[in-house]
C-alpha cells in the first residue's frame, strides 16, 4: 500500500435526496472519524447537495459526482458542468466509468477533454479504466488499460497527472456477481503503475491510488484491499446499503 486506502461508493441512479438523509443517518452512526483511509460518495447529480449537506460535520469523507460534460458551460440540456460540480462542494470526478464508455458511447476522446476540464477546474478526476469479456478473453487486457489511462492524461501535465485518482473496473466483472482475484486485480494494478511510471517516473506514480471496482462486496472486500498495488475500492451495488458499507469501510 502506498498510501491510505481510497474507498468509494458509486451510487449510480439510486438514493434520491429522502433516502440518502436516511442512509447518512444510519451509516454515520456505524462510522466514526477514521484518518488512516479517505472515503467518497458519489451521489446521482440531484442528490448532492443532500450529501455535501449531511457530511458537513465530516470533513474526512468527501464527495463526488458521477459524470461532467465535456464543455463547461453551454447550451447542453440535461448535462452538469465541473464549475456546477465545485461550486456544490464536490471534490472528486468519476470519469469514464464503463456505463458511460458502454451504455452512453463516451469515447477515449471525451474522456480525454474531461479530464483536462476536471484538472483545471482544481477538481480530482478518478478515472475508470476497464476491459470486456471479449477483450479479458483475446488477451488485450493490458493494451485496452494501457490505451484508456494515456487518453485519459494525453492533456494534462505531469503535476495534474500525479494529482489523479484511478480505479480498475473489468466491465466483465461489474454487477454481474463476478469478481477478478485478487491476484487478477494486483497483476493490473501493476501494469497500471507501470504506465504511470514511464509517464510521470517511479515516485510520482506512487502516489496515485490505484482502486479496484468490480462486484465488491463485504465478503471480499479486505481480500481485496490486502492484494499487491490495490489501493482502494470503488463500490457499486454493495454501497447502497448503509450497514453493508459500513462494513466495507471498515475493512
Amino acid at each position: 500500500m502506498h498510501h491510505k486506502p481510497v474507498i468509494a461508493a458509486n451510487w449510480k441512479l439510486n438514493h434520491g435526496p429522502t433516502d440518502a438523509k436516511a442512509f447518512l443517518q444510519r451509516f454515520l452512526a456505524q462510522a466514526p472519524k477514521m484518518n488512516d483511509r479517505t472515503l467518497v460518495f458519489f451521489p446521482s447529480a440531484i442528490t448532492v447537495t443532500t450529501v455535501v449537506d449531511g457530511l458537513r460535520e465530516r470533513p474526512d469523507i468527501w464527495v463526488g459526482v458521477q459524470n461532467v460534460h465535456s464543455e463547461a458551460q453551454g447550451a447542453f440540456t440535461g448535462e452538469n458542468s465541473v464549475l456546477m460540480a465545485r461550486d456544490v462542494g464536490a471534490r472528486v470526478v468519476l470519469v469514464g466509468h464503463s456505463e458511460r464508455r458502454h451504455v452512453f458511447g463516451e469515447t477515449d476522446e471525451m474522456t480525454t477533454k474531461k479530464m483536462a476540464l476536471i484538472c483545471q477546474a482544481r477538481l480530482v478526476p478518478m478515472l475508470c479504466v476497464g476491459e470486456t469479456l471479449e477483450e479479458r478473453e483475446a488477451g488485450a487486457t493490458a493494451s485496452v488499460v494501457e490505451r484508456q489511462l494515456t487518453a485519459g492524461l494525453a492533456e494534462l501535465d505531469d503535476s495534474q497527472a500525479a494529482g489523479i485518482m484511478l480505479a480498475y473496473e473489468p466491465v466483465w466483472a461489474i454487477g454481474t456477481g463476478r469478481t477478478a482475484t485478487p491476484e487478477d486485480a494486483s497483476a493490473i494494478h501493476s501494469v497500471l503503475r507501470a504506465a504511470l511510471g514511464s509517464r510521470l517516473g517511479e515516485k510520482a506514480a506512487a502516489g496515485v491510488p490505484i482502486l479496484y471496482g468490480g462486484s465488491v462486496n463485504r465478503g471480499n472486500a479486505a481480500t481485496l484491499l490486502s492484494a499487491a498495488d490495490v489501493d482502494g475500492l470503488l463500490v457499486g451495488g454493495a454501497s447502497l446499503d448503509a450497514d453493508s458499507w459500513a462494513s466495507i469501510v471498515r475493512s
